[in-house]
Protein backbone atom coordinates (compact mmCIF):
# COMPACT_ATOMS: atom_id res chain seq x y z
CA UNK A 1 0.00 0.00 0.00
CA UNK A 2 2.89 2.37 0.85
CA UNK A 3 4.38 1.84 -2.60
CA UNK A 4 1.09 2.71 -4.30
CA UNK A 5 0.69 5.87 -2.20
CA UNK A 6 4.21 6.89 -3.16
CA UNK A 7 3.47 6.21 -6.81
CA UNK A 8 0.28 8.26 -6.78
CA UNK A 9 2.01 11.10 -4.92
CA UNK A 10 4.73 11.25 -7.56
CA UNK A 11 2.11 11.15 -10.31
CA UNK A 12 0.22 14.05 -8.78
CA UNK A 13 3.43 16.03 -8.37
CA UNK A 14 4.36 15.39 -11.99
CA UNK A 15 0.90 16.46 -13.13
CA UNK A 16 1.36 19.81 -11.41
CA UNK A 17 4.90 20.33 -12.71
CA UNK A 18 3.77 19.55 -16.25
CA UNK A 19 1.63 22.69 -16.12
CA UNK A 20 4.59 24.98 -15.60
CA UNK A 21 6.53 26.85 -18.31
CA UNK A 22 10.21 27.70 -18.48
CA UNK A 23 12.09 30.81 -19.56
CA UNK A 24 12.89 34.29 -18.28
CA UNK A 25 9.63 36.01 -17.38
CA UNK A 26 8.49 38.38 -14.70
CA UNK A 27 6.56 36.75 -11.81
CA UNK A 28 3.12 38.10 -12.77
CA UNK A 29 3.44 36.94 -16.37
CA UNK A 30 4.89 33.62 -15.23
CA UNK A 31 1.95 32.96 -12.89
CA UNK A 32 -0.49 33.85 -15.65
CA UNK A 33 1.18 31.49 -18.12
CA UNK A 34 1.37 28.72 -15.58
CA UNK A 35 -2.34 28.92 -14.81
CA UNK A 36 -3.27 29.07 -18.47
CA UNK A 37 -1.05 26.12 -19.29
CA UNK A 38 -2.52 23.96 -16.53
CA UNK A 39 -6.14 24.64 -17.34
CA UNK A 40 -5.97 23.82 -21.03
CA UNK A 41 -6.48 20.08 -21.46
CA UNK A 42 -4.36 18.18 -23.95
CA UNK A 43 -5.95 16.71 -27.10
CA UNK A 44 -6.42 12.96 -26.68
CA UNK A 45 -4.65 12.05 -29.92
CA UNK A 46 -1.32 13.44 -28.59
CA UNK A 47 -0.67 10.08 -26.95
CA UNK A 48 3.06 10.51 -26.42
CA UNK A 49 2.48 13.65 -24.35
CA UNK A 50 0.19 11.82 -21.95
CA UNK A 51 1.57 10.24 -18.81
CA UNK A 52 0.96 6.60 -17.87
CA UNK A 53 2.26 4.03 -15.43
CA UNK A 54 5.18 3.20 -17.75
CA UNK A 55 6.29 6.84 -17.62
CA UNK A 56 6.01 6.82 -13.86
CA UNK A 57 8.11 3.66 -13.63
CA UNK A 58 10.76 5.26 -15.89
CA UNK A 59 10.85 8.45 -13.79
CA UNK A 60 11.17 6.52 -10.52
CA UNK A 61 13.68 3.86 -11.53
CA UNK A 62 15.44 5.55 -14.51
CA UNK A 63 15.15 9.29 -13.81
CA UNK A 64 17.86 10.23 -16.32
CA UNK A 65 16.32 8.36 -19.21
CA UNK A 66 14.35 10.63 -21.54
CA UNK A 67 10.98 9.58 -22.91
CA UNK A 68 11.00 8.25 -26.47
CA UNK A 69 8.25 10.36 -28.05
CA UNK A 70 8.62 8.60 -31.40
CA UNK A 71 7.80 5.18 -29.98
CA UNK A 72 4.30 3.92 -29.16
CA UNK A 73 4.18 1.69 -26.10
CA UNK A 74 3.59 -2.04 -26.42
CA UNK A 75 0.00 -3.22 -26.30
CA UNK A 76 0.91 -6.06 -23.91
CA UNK A 77 0.58 -5.53 -20.16
CA UNK A 78 1.53 -8.06 -17.47
CA UNK A 79 0.44 -6.95 -14.01
CA UNK A 80 -0.47 -8.33 -10.61
CA UNK A 81 -4.18 -9.16 -10.79
CA UNK A 82 -5.28 -7.13 -7.80
CA UNK A 83 -9.02 -6.63 -7.49
CA UNK A 84 -11.62 -6.15 -4.82
CA UNK A 85 -15.40 -6.08 -4.58
CA UNK A 86 -18.04 -7.34 -2.16
CA UNK A 87 -18.59 -10.54 -4.19
CA UNK A 88 -15.05 -11.89 -4.22
CA UNK A 89 -13.38 -10.04 -1.35
CA UNK A 90 -9.74 -9.16 -2.07
CA UNK A 91 -8.07 -10.86 -5.03
CA UNK A 92 -4.44 -11.52 -5.82
CA UNK A 93 -3.02 -13.14 -8.94
CA UNK A 94 -1.32 -12.38 -12.22
CA UNK A 95 -2.92 -11.03 -15.37
CA UNK A 96 -1.79 -10.42 -18.93
CA UNK A 97 -3.75 -8.09 -21.21
CA UNK A 98 -2.98 -7.55 -24.89
CA UNK A 99 -4.39 -4.98 -27.31
CA UNK A 100 -3.43 -4.68 -30.96
CA UNK A 101 -4.81 -3.56 -34.29
CA UNK A 102 -4.44 -6.41 -36.77
CA UNK A 103 -3.24 -5.52 -40.27
CA UNK A 104 -2.48 -2.09 -41.73
CA UNK A 105 -6.03 -0.75 -42.19
CA UNK A 106 -6.47 2.11 -39.66
CA UNK A 107 -10.23 1.48 -39.63
CA UNK A 108 -9.78 -2.03 -38.22
CA UNK A 109 -11.12 -2.17 -34.68
CA UNK A 110 -8.75 -2.89 -31.81
CA UNK A 111 -8.39 -6.57 -30.86
CA UNK A 112 -8.04 -7.44 -27.19
CA UNK A 113 -7.24 -10.56 -25.21
CA UNK A 114 -6.52 -11.45 -21.61
CA UNK A 115 -5.59 -14.31 -19.32
CA UNK A 116 -5.45 -14.51 -15.55
CA UNK A 117 -5.02 -16.85 -12.60
CA UNK A 118 -6.05 -15.64 -9.15
CA UNK A 119 -7.16 -16.49 -5.63
CA UNK A 120 -9.39 -14.43 -3.32
CA UNK A 121 -9.91 -14.03 0.40
CA UNK A 122 -13.31 -15.72 0.03
CA UNK A 123 -11.75 -18.94 -1.27
CA UNK A 124 -12.35 -18.37 -4.98
CA UNK A 125 -9.86 -19.82 -7.45
CA UNK A 126 -10.24 -18.46 -10.97
CA UNK A 127 -8.47 -19.03 -14.28
CA UNK A 128 -9.58 -17.65 -17.63
CA UNK A 129 -8.49 -16.87 -21.17
CA UNK A 130 -10.65 -14.62 -23.34
CA UNK A 131 -10.40 -12.81 -26.66
CA UNK A 132 -12.23 -10.32 -28.86
CA UNK A 133 -10.42 -10.28 -32.22
CA UNK A 134 -11.12 -8.30 -35.39
CA UNK A 135 -9.42 -9.43 -38.60
CA UNK A 136 -8.01 -6.74 -40.97
CA UNK A 137 -10.79 -4.60 -42.39
CA UNK A 138 -13.18 -5.93 -39.72
CA UNK A 139 -14.26 -8.78 -42.00
CA UNK A 140 -14.56 -11.19 -39.08
CA UNK A 141 -14.90 -10.85 -35.32
CA UNK A 142 -14.05 -13.75 -32.99
CA UNK A 143 -15.21 -13.65 -29.35
CA UNK A 144 -14.64 -16.40 -26.83
CA UNK A 145 -13.47 -17.50 -23.43
CA UNK A 146 -12.38 -20.46 -21.34
CA UNK A 147 -13.03 -20.45 -17.58
CA UNK A 148 -12.09 -22.94 -14.87
CA UNK A 149 -12.99 -21.90 -11.34
CA UNK A 150 -13.78 -22.84 -7.80
CA UNK A 151 -16.47 -20.33 -6.89
CA UNK A 152 -18.13 -18.94 -3.79
CA UNK A 153 -21.35 -17.12 -4.69
CA UNK A 154 -23.38 -14.99 -2.24
CA UNK A 155 -27.12 -15.53 -2.60
CA UNK A 156 -29.88 -13.14 -1.49
CA UNK A 157 -32.85 -14.89 -3.05
CA UNK A 158 -34.94 -14.53 -6.18
CA UNK A 159 -36.37 -11.15 -7.17
CA UNK A 160 -35.69 -7.43 -7.07
CA UNK A 161 -36.15 -6.85 -3.34
CA UNK A 162 -39.82 -5.89 -3.58
CA UNK A 163 -41.79 -5.89 -0.33
CA UNK A 164 -42.91 -9.41 0.50
CA UNK A 165 -46.70 -9.41 0.98
CA UNK A 166 -47.21 -12.95 2.20
CA UNK A 167 -47.55 -16.46 0.88
CA UNK A 168 -46.28 -19.93 1.55
CA UNK A 169 -43.16 -20.54 3.64
CA UNK A 170 -41.34 -21.60 0.49
CA UNK A 171 -42.24 -18.26 -1.14
CA UNK A 172 -40.69 -16.38 1.77
CA UNK A 173 -37.53 -18.50 1.59
CA UNK A 174 -37.17 -17.91 -2.16
CA UNK A 175 -37.75 -14.16 -1.88
CA UNK A 176 -35.46 -13.85 1.19
CA UNK A 177 -37.28 -10.67 2.37
CA UNK A 178 -34.88 -10.23 5.31
CA UNK A 179 -31.88 -10.27 2.92
CA UNK A 180 -30.22 -12.79 5.21
CA UNK A 181 -27.81 -14.06 2.59
CA UNK A 182 -26.63 -17.57 1.79
CA UNK A 183 -23.43 -18.90 0.23
CA UNK A 184 -23.21 -21.28 -2.75
CA UNK A 185 -19.97 -23.20 -3.36
CA UNK A 186 -19.35 -24.88 -6.71
CA UNK A 187 -16.87 -25.89 -9.38
CA UNK A 188 -17.47 -24.00 -12.63
CA UNK A 189 -16.39 -24.56 -16.24
CA UNK A 190 -17.28 -22.47 -19.27
CA UNK A 191 -16.28 -22.79 -22.91
CA UNK A 192 -17.72 -20.20 -25.27
CA UNK A 193 -16.95 -19.14 -28.83
CA UNK A 194 -18.81 -16.84 -31.22
CA UNK A 195 -17.90 -15.93 -34.80
CA UNK A 196 -19.24 -12.72 -36.34
CA UNK A 197 -19.25 -11.86 -40.06
CA UNK A 198 -19.25 -8.25 -41.22
CA UNK A 199 -22.30 -7.85 -43.47
CA UNK A 200 -22.49 -4.05 -43.76
CA UNK A 201 -20.67 -1.01 -42.43
CA UNK A 202 -20.23 -1.54 -38.66
CA UNK A 203 -22.78 -4.40 -38.69
CA UNK A 204 -22.00 -8.04 -37.84
CA UNK A 205 -24.04 -11.25 -37.75
CA UNK A 206 -22.75 -13.97 -35.44
CA UNK A 207 -23.31 -17.49 -34.20
CA UNK A 208 -21.62 -19.80 -31.72
CA UNK A 209 -21.96 -22.17 -28.78
CA UNK A 210 -21.55 -21.97 -25.03
CA UNK A 211 -21.16 -24.73 -22.45
CA UNK A 212 -21.73 -23.79 -18.80
CA UNK A 213 -21.07 -26.61 -16.32
CA UNK A 214 -21.52 -26.50 -12.53
CA UNK A 215 -20.61 -29.39 -10.28
CA UNK A 216 -20.26 -29.96 -6.51
CA UNK A 217 -22.85 -27.28 -5.74
CA UNK A 218 -23.27 -26.85 -1.98
CA UNK A 219 -25.47 -24.36 -0.14
CA UNK A 220 -25.28 -25.66 3.44
CA UNK A 221 -28.96 -26.68 3.36
CA UNK A 222 -29.17 -30.32 4.46
CA UNK A 223 -32.98 -30.28 4.31
CA UNK A 224 -33.06 -28.93 0.71
CA UNK A 225 -35.94 -26.62 1.74
CA UNK A 226 -34.37 -23.74 3.69
CA UNK A 227 -32.23 -21.95 1.09
CA UNK A 228 -33.57 -19.98 -1.91
CA UNK A 229 -31.62 -22.12 -4.39
CA UNK A 230 -33.09 -25.30 -2.85
CA UNK A 231 -36.65 -24.02 -3.19
CA UNK A 232 -36.04 -22.89 -6.80
CA UNK A 233 -34.51 -26.24 -7.81
CA UNK A 234 -37.40 -28.17 -6.20
CA UNK A 235 -39.99 -26.05 -8.00
CA UNK A 236 -38.38 -26.31 -11.42
CA UNK A 237 -37.18 -29.90 -11.37
CA UNK A 238 -33.45 -29.16 -11.27
CA UNK A 239 -30.75 -31.19 -9.50
CA UNK A 240 -29.45 -29.65 -6.29
CA UNK A 241 -25.77 -30.38 -6.81
CA UNK A 242 -25.02 -29.88 -10.52
CA UNK A 243 -26.31 -28.69 -13.88
CA UNK A 244 -25.36 -28.19 -17.51
CA UNK A 245 -26.43 -25.12 -19.53
CA UNK A 246 -25.30 -25.90 -23.08
CA UNK A 247 -26.66 -23.81 -25.89
CA UNK A 248 -26.52 -22.28 -29.34
CA UNK A 249 -25.84 -18.55 -29.70
CA UNK A 250 -27.10 -16.18 -32.41
CA UNK A 251 -26.16 -12.49 -32.31
CA UNK A 252 -26.38 -9.19 -34.19
CA UNK A 253 -23.69 -6.64 -33.36
CA UNK A 254 -23.26 -2.98 -34.33
CA UNK A 255 -20.06 -1.11 -33.40
CA UNK A 256 -18.90 2.47 -33.95
CA UNK A 257 -17.09 3.06 -30.63
CA UNK A 258 -13.47 4.09 -31.10
CA UNK A 259 -11.86 1.88 -28.45
CA UNK A 260 -13.08 -1.13 -26.41
CA UNK A 261 -11.02 -0.28 -23.31
CA UNK A 262 -11.94 3.37 -22.87
CA UNK A 263 -14.25 4.75 -25.56
CA UNK A 264 -14.59 8.48 -26.16
CA UNK A 265 -17.38 8.29 -28.72
CA UNK A 266 -19.60 5.92 -30.67
CA UNK A 267 -22.04 3.09 -30.07
CA UNK A 268 -21.81 -0.56 -29.13
CA UNK A 269 -24.96 -2.68 -29.56
CA UNK A 270 -25.45 -6.45 -29.36
CA UNK A 271 -28.68 -8.42 -29.30
CA UNK A 272 -28.53 -12.17 -28.91
CA UNK A 273 -30.61 -15.32 -28.70
CA UNK A 274 -29.44 -18.24 -26.60
CA UNK A 275 -31.11 -21.64 -26.98
CA UNK A 276 -30.05 -24.18 -24.35
CA UNK A 277 -30.79 -27.67 -25.71
CA UNK A 278 -30.93 -31.04 -23.96
CA UNK A 279 -29.59 -32.70 -27.13
CA UNK A 280 -26.39 -30.69 -26.54
CA UNK A 281 -26.24 -31.94 -22.96
CA UNK A 282 -28.17 -29.14 -21.25
CA UNK A 283 -30.09 -30.15 -18.11
CA UNK A 284 -33.15 -28.18 -19.32
CA UNK A 285 -34.24 -26.51 -22.54
CA UNK A 286 -34.59 -22.73 -22.46
CA UNK A 287 -34.70 -19.68 -24.72
CA UNK A 288 -33.18 -16.36 -23.67
CA UNK A 289 -32.82 -12.95 -25.34
CA UNK A 290 -30.05 -10.55 -24.26
CA UNK A 291 -29.51 -6.91 -25.22
CA UNK A 292 -26.45 -4.72 -24.63
CA UNK A 293 -26.49 -1.06 -25.69
CA UNK A 294 -23.70 1.42 -24.91
CA UNK A 295 -23.45 5.03 -26.10
CA UNK A 296 -20.56 7.45 -25.52
CA UNK A 297 -20.70 11.26 -25.83
CA UNK A 298 -17.45 13.25 -25.81
CA UNK A 299 -18.23 16.61 -24.20
CA UNK A 300 -15.09 18.55 -25.14
CA UNK A 301 -13.16 18.98 -28.38
CA UNK A 302 -10.01 19.99 -26.46
CA UNK A 303 -10.31 17.12 -23.99
CA UNK A 304 -12.29 14.27 -25.57
CA UNK A 305 -11.67 12.10 -22.48
CA UNK A 306 -14.44 14.19 -20.88
CA UNK A 307 -17.21 11.68 -21.62
CA UNK A 308 -20.82 11.04 -20.68
CA UNK A 309 -21.57 7.33 -21.15
CA UNK A 310 -24.83 5.37 -20.87
CA UNK A 311 -25.40 1.62 -20.79
CA UNK A 312 -28.46 -0.60 -20.85
CA UNK A 313 -28.14 -4.35 -20.41
CA UNK A 314 -31.05 -6.78 -20.32
CA UNK A 315 -31.75 -10.51 -20.32
CA UNK A 316 -35.18 -12.04 -20.77
CA UNK A 317 -36.26 -15.69 -20.51
CA UNK A 318 -38.74 -16.47 -23.31
CA UNK A 319 -39.29 -20.15 -22.57
CA UNK A 320 -38.07 -23.14 -20.57
CA UNK A 321 -36.08 -23.21 -17.32
CA UNK A 322 -32.76 -21.63 -16.38
CA UNK A 323 -30.58 -23.09 -13.58
CA UNK A 324 -30.48 -20.92 -10.47
CA UNK A 325 -26.89 -19.73 -10.96
CA UNK A 326 -27.56 -18.91 -14.63
CA UNK A 327 -30.41 -16.50 -13.87
CA UNK A 328 -29.78 -12.95 -15.14
CA UNK A 329 -29.18 -10.40 -12.42
CA UNK A 330 -26.70 -8.03 -10.84
CA UNK A 331 -23.27 -8.26 -12.51
CA UNK A 332 -24.41 -11.04 -14.86
CA UNK A 333 -23.53 -9.10 -18.00
CA UNK A 334 -20.68 -10.36 -20.17
CA UNK A 335 -18.00 -8.61 -18.10
CA UNK A 336 -19.63 -9.17 -14.64
CA UNK A 337 -19.46 -5.46 -13.79
CA UNK A 338 -23.02 -4.11 -13.86
CA UNK A 339 -24.86 -2.98 -10.74
CA UNK A 340 -21.96 -1.53 -8.75
CA UNK A 341 -22.99 -1.24 -5.11
CA UNK A 342 -24.16 -4.87 -4.84
CA UNK A 343 -22.68 -8.36 -4.92
CA UNK A 344 -23.10 -10.51 -8.04
CA UNK A 345 -26.70 -11.73 -8.45
CA UNK A 346 -27.85 -9.82 -5.38
CA UNK A 347 -30.99 -9.21 -7.42
CA UNK A 348 -32.05 -11.77 -10.02
CA UNK A 349 -35.04 -13.01 -11.96
CA UNK A 350 -35.98 -14.60 -15.23
CA UNK A 351 -36.44 -11.06 -16.63
CA UNK A 352 -33.81 -8.48 -15.75
CA UNK A 353 -32.66 -5.03 -16.87
CA UNK A 354 -29.91 -2.66 -15.70
CA UNK A 355 -29.43 0.96 -16.82
CA UNK A 356 -26.25 2.88 -15.98
CA UNK A 357 -24.85 6.37 -16.58
CA UNK A 358 -21.33 7.62 -15.95
CA UNK A 359 -19.54 10.96 -16.23
CA UNK A 360 -15.80 10.61 -16.90
CA UNK A 361 -13.41 13.55 -16.61
CA UNK A 362 -9.62 14.11 -16.51
CA UNK A 363 -8.22 15.50 -13.27
CA UNK A 364 -4.53 15.97 -14.09
CA UNK A 365 -3.52 17.80 -17.26
CA UNK A 366 -1.24 14.91 -18.24
CA UNK A 367 -4.24 12.52 -18.07
CA UNK A 368 -2.58 10.21 -15.53
CA UNK A 369 -5.44 10.63 -13.04
CA UNK A 370 -9.10 10.88 -14.05
CA UNK A 371 -12.35 10.73 -12.16
CA UNK A 372 -15.84 9.27 -12.57
CA UNK A 373 -19.25 9.59 -10.98
CA UNK A 374 -21.94 7.03 -11.79
CA UNK A 375 -25.39 5.68 -11.03
CA UNK A 376 -27.44 2.63 -11.95
CA UNK A 377 -31.01 1.33 -11.76
CA UNK A 378 -31.81 -2.39 -11.72
CA UNK A 379 -35.21 -3.98 -12.23
CA UNK A 380 -36.49 -7.53 -12.53
CA UNK A 381 -39.37 -9.88 -11.82
CA UNK A 382 -40.00 -12.37 -9.01
CA UNK A 383 -42.28 -15.35 -8.35
CA UNK A 384 -44.65 -13.40 -6.09
CA UNK A 385 -46.18 -11.33 -8.91
CA UNK A 386 -43.72 -8.44 -9.33
CA UNK A 387 -43.07 -7.72 -13.00
CA UNK A 388 -40.00 -6.22 -14.58
CA UNK A 389 -40.01 -2.37 -14.69
CA UNK A 390 -42.37 -2.19 -11.69
CA UNK A 391 -39.68 -1.96 -8.96
CA UNK A 392 -36.24 -0.34 -9.36
CA UNK A 393 -33.23 -0.56 -7.07
CA UNK A 394 -30.54 2.17 -7.32
CA UNK A 395 -26.78 2.15 -6.95
CA UNK A 396 -24.39 5.08 -7.13
CA UNK A 397 -20.84 6.15 -6.42
CA UNK A 398 -17.63 7.60 -7.73
CA UNK A 399 -14.03 6.73 -8.33
CA UNK A 400 -10.61 7.39 -9.81
CA UNK A 401 -8.86 6.17 -12.95
CA UNK A 402 -5.08 5.71 -13.27
CA UNK A 403 -3.77 5.64 -16.85
CA UNK A 404 -1.95 2.33 -17.07
CA UNK A 405 -1.15 2.21 -20.81
CA UNK A 406 -1.75 5.31 -22.94
CA UNK A 407 -1.25 3.42 -26.23
CA UNK A 408 -4.27 1.17 -25.58
CA UNK A 409 -6.19 3.53 -23.22
CA UNK A 410 -5.96 0.96 -20.43
CA UNK A 411 -7.01 2.36 -17.06
CA UNK A 412 -6.84 1.06 -13.51
CA UNK A 413 -10.35 1.66 -12.16
CA UNK A 414 -11.00 2.28 -8.46
CA UNK A 415 -14.66 2.81 -7.52
CA UNK A 416 -16.67 2.99 -4.31
CA UNK A 417 -20.39 2.37 -4.63
CA UNK A 418 -23.51 2.34 -2.47
CA UNK A 419 -26.80 0.46 -2.81
CA UNK A 420 -29.99 -0.30 -0.92
CA UNK A 421 -30.35 -2.55 2.17
CA UNK A 422 -27.00 -1.41 3.58
CA UNK A 423 -24.98 -2.52 0.58
CA UNK A 424 -21.72 -0.75 -0.26
CA UNK A 425 -18.27 -1.73 -1.40
CA UNK A 426 -15.00 -1.05 -3.17
CA UNK A 427 -14.58 -2.16 -6.79
CA UNK A 428 -11.13 -2.37 -8.42
CA UNK A 429 -10.56 -3.51 -12.03
CA UNK A 430 -8.62 -2.87 -15.21
CA UNK A 431 -10.47 -0.74 -17.80
CA UNK A 432 -13.82 0.98 -17.65
CA UNK A 433 -16.91 -0.76 -16.34
CA UNK A 434 -18.51 -0.33 -19.77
Amino acid sequence: MGKWLFVLFLAGTYGQVWGQVSGQTDSLKEDSLRARKFKVQMPADRVNQQYDFGDLERNVFHPRRKADTTHVNSGVIVVPNIAANPTIGAQLGIKAVASRRLGDDPKTLLSVGATSASITTKGILYFYVNHNLFTPGNKWNFQGNLVIAKTVTPDHGFGIGAKFIGGRVADSVLADPSHKGYVLHSIYYNIREKVYKNVAKNLFFGAGMSFEIRTNIENGDSTKTRAPSSVYNNRHGLPQDHYFADGLLFNIEYITRDNPNRPYKGIYFDVGLRANQTWLGSTKNSGQITTDLRKYFSLSAKSPEFVFAVWNWGSYLIGGVLPYLELPGTARDGTYRSGRGYTSQYFKGTQFNDTEAELRFPILANKFISGVVFGNLQTGNDEQGTRIFEVFQPGYGGGLRVLFNKATRTNLALDYAFGQFGNKGFFLNLNETF
